[in-house]
């Protein structure tokens, strides 16, 4: 059977079990994470995650994303399932050093940054 990948973005109030109930989720689905990286801020008391995951092929990012509702709900959570093939739209601030924008530039040219470049500012 084969597979494609998705990102799962998520916001939330930090409390005990996210990072399962993520987990779990993705395991009971035939998924793969390839990726993840969370962060809870102490000052807002939010937690944070991004999982890159391998689900198969015959899942698509709406019926996970439907799937995902009812735990998301019960966390008060924001979140998003996209393609990882999806390029972000992105506007790039610059200041005055020039050779930060070029290296992004480079990466965006090589596929190295994974963005649709719509702008620099």
């Amino acid at each position: 059977m084969g597979h494609h990948d998705f990102i799962l973005t998520l916001a939330c109030p930090d409390a005990k079990g996210v990072v399962y109930r993520v987990s779990k989720f993705l395991f009971e689905r035939g998924c793969n994470i390839l990726d993840s990286a969370q962060f809870g801020d102490e000052d807002t008391g939010l937690f944070f995650m991004r999982v890159h995951f391998d689900a198969p092929m015959d899942d698509s990012e709406s019926p996970l994303s439907e799937g995902f509702g009812p735990i998301a709900s019960g966390l008060s959570m924001r979140f998003e399932i996209l393609p990882r093939a999806r390029r972000t739209r992105t506007l790039i601030l610059v200041s005055k050093a020039g050779h930060c924008l070029n290296d992004l530039l480079f990466r965006v040219s090589n596929g190295l940054l994974p963005i649709e470049l719509i702008g620099v500012a």
